[in-house]
C-alpha cells in the first residue's frame, strides 16, 4: 500500500438552532480515512446512530483485508445493521439512522463510499465539482439540472432523503445503496466532505473561495465556512472536513479576467435566470401528466398451503402464515416476504416422499424468511433445510434443527442470516460454497456434527455477534470479516468427517422414500 500525503482537517458544529449535534466526523490520515456523519432521528437518537456509525466504519477500514471497495462496502453495511440493531434493542432509538460520506485515499486513489445527502467535493485549479449525488427528492433534480443550486437550498423538501444507513437490513452488494465511485487523487487538487449543514446555506462558489483562500491552511478553510453558515442562519448542525494534496494551492486569478469580472457576474446571473424559467416551464408541462399508477403491497394471508398463497403473491407483498406445522417445500419469490403470524409457531417439516430441502430460493432477489421453526427427525428427515442458490434474501429469526446440513448457500450472491438458531445438524450448520460474501449476524450455531460454517470454493462470509456453541468444528481463520463472535463450550473431534455424515442423512431419507 502506497500513502498518500495530505493535509488535512475538520470540525462539527451545533448551529444557531439546535442544542445538540447529531453530526460527527473521523479524520485518519496515517492510513487515508476520512469520514463526515449526519445522525438522523433527533437528540439522543441522531448521535447515537452517528456515534455507531463512525465506530463501525473505523473497525472495518482500519483492518486492511480485501480490496478497497470491499472495505469501504463492507464497512458502510456493517455500520448500517448494527444501527439497525440497536434501534430495535432499545426504544428510545427507535428510527435512527444516518447518512454519510467516506472517502479512503490509497495508492494515489479516492475511493467513496456515500449514502444520503452528504456531500463530497472537489477543488482543483479554480474549480469546483460535487462528486457525490443526493439521494433525495430535491437533490436528485438539481443533479439532473431541473433545479437551480439557490432552489435546491430553498426548497421546503432539502432535508427529505431516500437512502440512509441503519433503516433497514443490507447486504455490501445490494443495489441502490452504497454509491461507490473512484477517481486519482492528484496532489493539486483538494476535497472538502461536508454534512447539508453546510451544503444547505453555503453556495458551492464560495465553498471553493474559502479552500482556495486557505491553501495550505486546511483549519483556516474549516473555520471560515462554518462560521460562514452559522452567518447564513445556522439552522442545522454543520461538518466540514478538508483533505489537501501536498501540492495544492490557490489559483490566481488574471489580472484580464478579475476587470471584466463584474459583467461576467451579470452575463452568469442572466443565464442561470434564462435556465431556472426553462425549468419552471417544464415542471408546469410535467404537471398536465396523469398521476402513475401505483400498485400498493399486500398483506396474504395463508388459509390453505403455503405455496397456494406465494403462488398469488408479487413483489412488494408479506405472505403470513398462522401457526401450525406444513408439510410442503417453500419456495421463495422476488421481492416476497414470507413470515410468521407468531414468530416461531408455524413448522415446517419434510414435504411427503422428500427429504428436502425445506425451503428453496434459486435466482431470486429481494426476498425474506422470517419466523419459522424447521424441524427435522428420523422419521423425517432433510437433507438440507434451507438451499439458497444464486440468491440475494434475508433469513432472520429462523430455528432449522436436526436437517442433514441446516443452510446451504451456492453462487456468487451474498445473502443475510440473522438472529437465527442452527442447531443439532447432521453436518454442518452453515455451508457456504463460491465466491458469496454472506452476511452472519447475531446468529446461534449450536451442537452441530459438522463445522458451525463452513466456508469453501472462495467464500468470504461475514460473522458478526454470532455465538458457537459446541459444534465439533468452528469457523476456520480464513480472510473474512470476523467480530465480536462468541465460542462456548468444549470443541469435539470428529467422530467422522462432515461429509459422511451428510450423505447418510440423505441415504436415511431416500430408504424411506
Amino acid at each position: 500500500m502506497v500513502k498518500t500525503n495530505v493535509r488535512s482537517a475538520g470540525a462539527s458544529d451545533p448551529g444557531r438552532v439546535r442544542s445538540n449535534n447529531e453530526d460527527a466526523f473521523h479524520i485518519d490520515a496515517e492510513r487515508g480515512i476520512f469520514l463526515v456523519v449526519d445522525g438522523i432521528g433527533g437528540q439522543a437518537a441522531g448521535e447515537k446512530a452517528a456515534e455507531i456509525a463512525v465506530q463501525r466504519v473505523r473497525a472495518r477500514l482500519e483492518r486492511q483485508t480485501g480490496t478497497v471497495e470491499q472495505r469501504v462496502r463492507e464497512a458502510i453495511t456493517m455500520a448500517n445493521n448494527e444501527i439497525l440493531r440497536a434501534a430495535r434493542a432499545n426504544p428510545e432509538f427507535t428510527g435512527m439512522a444516518c447518512v454519510l460520506t467516506l472517502v479512503l485515499l490509497e495508492n494515489g486513489a479516492a475511493v467513496v463510499g456515500h449514502v444520503g445527502d452528504s456531500r463530497l467535493y472537489q477543488v482543483r485549479r479554480g474549480e469546483i465539482h460535487k462528486i457525490t449525488h443526493d439521494h433525495s427528492p430535491v437533490g436528485e433534480r438539481e443533479d439532473n439540472r431541473e433545479l437551480s443550486e439557490a432552489d435546491a437550498m430553498r426548497h421546503p423538501r432539502r432535508n427529505e432523503v431516500f437512502r440512509d444507513v441503519g433503516s433497514e437490513e443490507h447486504t455490501p452488494d445490494d443495489a441502490d445503496f452504497i454509491e461507490v465511485q473512484s477517481f486519482p487523487f492528484d496532489s493539486e487538487c483538494a476535497l472538502l466532505l461536508c454534512s447539508d449543514g453546510l451544503s444547505d446555506q453555503v453556495p458551492a462558489a464560495d465553498i471553493r473561495a474559502a479552500v482556495e483562500r486557505h491553501a495550505g491552511n486546511p483549519e483556516g478553510t474549516v473555520r471560515e465556512l462554518i462560521a460562514a453558515a452559522n452567518r447564513a442562519g445556522g439552522k442545522d448542525n454543520v461538518t466540514v472536513l478538508v483533505v489537501e494534496g501536498e501540492q495544492f494551492t490557490a489559483t490566481a486569478v488574471p489580472a484580464a479576467v478579475a476587470a471584466r469580472s463584474p459583467w461576467i457576474s451579470r452575463a452568469l446571473l442572466f443565464a442561470a435566470g434564462f435556465v431556472a424559467a426553462a425549468a419552471l416551464g417544464w415542471l408546469t408541462r410535467t404537471m398536465w401528466q396523469p398521476a402513475p399508477v401505483v400498485m400498493a403491497p399486500r398483506v396474504i394471508a395463508v388459509t390453505t398451503t403455503i405455496a397456494a398463497a406465494m403462488a398469488g403473491a408479487r413483489a412488494g407483498d408479506s405472505v403470513e402464515v398462522p401457526e401450525g406445522e406444513y408439510r410442503e417445500q417453500v419456495r421463495l419469490k422476488d421481492g416476497v416476504t414470507l413470515r410468521a403470524r407468531v414468530p416461531r409457531e408455524p413448522k415446517l417439516r419434510a414435504a411427503p416422499m422428500s427429504n428436502g430441502p425445506a425451503v428453496i430460493a434459486e435466482g431470486v432477489k429481494g426476498a425474506r424468511l422470517s419466523g419459522f421453526r424447521i424441524l427435522a427427525d428420523p422419521e423425517m428427515p432433510l437433507s438440507v433445510g434451507i438451499l439458497l442458490r444464486d440468491s440475494v434474501v434475508e433469513i432472520d429469526d429462523v430455528e432449522v434443527k436436526g436437517a442433514g446440513i441446516g443452510i446451504e448457500i451456492r453462487g456468487s450472491t451474498s445473502p443475510v442470516l440473522r438472529a437465527n438458531a442452527i442447531r443439532d445438524c447432521l453436518a454442518e450448520g452453515v455451508l457456504i460454497l463460491g465466491a458469496s460474501a454472506p452476511w452472519l449476524s447475531h446468529n446461534l450455531i449450536q451442537a452441530n456434527k459438522g463445522a458451525g460454517v463452513a466456508a469453501r470454493d472462495g467464500a468470504k462470509p461475514s460473522l458478526l455477534g454470532n455465538v458457537f456453541d459446541r459444534n465439533v468444528l468452528e469457523p476456520a481463520a480464513t480472510d473474512t470479516v470476523k467480530e465480536l463472535n462468541f465460542f462456548l463450550g468444549p470443541v469435539r473431534a470428529p467422530a467422522r468427517p462432515s461429509r459422511a455424515a451428510a450423505r447418510e442423512a440423505r441415504q436415511a431419507g431416500e430408504a424411506k422414500q
